[in-house]
């Protein structure tokens, strides 16, 4: 994951150079294009410098280094000195000093000149003197803390230097070269980037982009001091361990003898293993089933049967095969065919009397048929008949 990304690099104005006609012909590379008048800086290799830069910060830090941090124009001042103190390096913000690197001796016997000054200040002797000479000291106090306010702290020579305008830094930046301490600087498309070690192309001009950029490298040497601390931490438990007796050395644990952010190093780096294995075998392994599959061709009785679906169970074919079926299926695939019963009624012609009625309507009954071929009328009838005749 990148340290910053392009869009806030843009919200920043860190893409944004000088006027064409005041550009450097060595800053060619870093530029992506020109915008009326104006060069456009490519914001690709910016968020690579500023990779680049950030482990190379890192990692001085971490293995005991310093970095100077150097920002006299009126726009990095105050962004210059408040993370440089948060995170405890020595700074520089207000006029270099010509030998503050190559003649380190001169100025730290100043910074001691500082010290004893506000000793005397503090435990009261500028009282006893007279007021001409109070006022002196108290300008030359004010005077060094100005000018050496900053690395009144550092010990020696800085492992790095940081530098925010490389044309108006251009003394510390050769000083630096001189003692062959490698430099970080931002450089603009007017300045030129053969004298730095490790060029971050952007707008050295926008408070923005110099706050973004400040505390990239800030956050950069905070991460290399716990690195450190952990590390220190982690040599003085085996310090521990190597003292302690062979039984008690057993019966501790890397919980006791490891720090809290390297044990969820530990962890993290566990988890990330293992998620690669899982990949890894679930990309290479395929099931058994299919491997068998895939190898003898068969297919389960289910999806054989889905697959094939013109061939019968075994029952079917052995039916087939031997040309008997049951009694339902026969009847069921010959429809044409009637029951025995129905056979015997057929082949002796004799059908039942009700059906015999029903298939044939024009007969009547029996006592009607016999009153037809009679010609007899009821007895009630013919009575009638003769009364009327009489």
């Amino acid at each position: 994951m990148p340290i910053v990304s392009m869009k806030e690099l843009l919200e920043s104005g860190v893409h944004f150079g000088h006027r064409t006609q005041k550009w450097n012909p060595y800053m060619e590379e870093y530029i992506f294009a020109a915008r009326n008048d104006i060069h456009i800086i490519d914001l690709q290799q910016t968020v690579q410098a500023l990779e680049e830069a950030y482990e190379v910060v890192r990692d001085t830090v971490a293995g005991g280094g310093s970095i100077l941090f150097v920002g006299t124009k009126r726009q990095a001042q105050d962004i210059i000195k408040k993370n440089a103190e948060k995170v405890g390096m020595p700074y520089v913000i207000g006029r270099w000093l010509g030998g503050t690197l190559t003649n380190w001796q001169t100025i730290r016997e100043r910074i001691h000149e500082l010290e004893r000054l506000e000793g005397m200040r503090d435990r009261g002797e500028f009282e006893i003197r007279t007021k001409k000479e109070a006022l002196g000291m108290t300008r030359e106090i004010e005077r060094l803390e100005s000018r050496l306010g900053g690395i009144r702290e550092m010990d020696g020579i800085p492992s790095l230097l940081f530098a925010v305008d490389v044309s108006r830094e251009e003394i510390p930046v050769h000083e630096a070269n001189l003692l062959k301490i490698p430099v970080v600087a931002m450089v603009d498309t007017n300045c030129s980037p053969k004298q730095i070690d490790y060029v971050i192309p952007a707008n050295d001009d926008a408070i923005r982009g110099i706050q973004l950029i400040v505390s990239i490298i800030a956050q950069a040497v905070s991460d290399g001091i716990n690195m450190r601390k952990d590390h220190e931490a982690d040599l003085e438990a085996a310090d521990a361990e190597a003292q302690m007796p062979e039984q008690l050395r057993d019966e501790l644990s890397d919980e006791d003898l490891l720090g809290a952010s390297t044990l969820a190093k530990i962890k993290d780096d566990k988890a990330v293993e293992l998620d690669q294995e899982k990949e890894v075998e679930e990309s290479d392994d395929t099931p058994a089933e299919e491997n068998e599959k895939e190898e003898s061709g068969d297919t389960p009785a289910e999806e054989s049967e889905k697959e094939e679906p013109g061939d019968v169970p075994a029952e079917e074919n052995e039916k087939e095969e031997s040309g008997d079926t049951p009694a339902e299926e026969s009847e069921k695939e010959e429809p044409g065919d009637v029951p025995a019963e129905e056979n015997e009624k057929e082949e002796s012609g004799d059908t039942p009397a009700e059906e015999s009625e029903k298939e044939e309507p024009g007969d009547a009954p029996a006592e009607e048929s016999e009153k037809e071929e009679s010609g007899d009328a009821p007895a009630e009838e013919n009575k009638e008949e003769d009364t009327e005749k009489a």
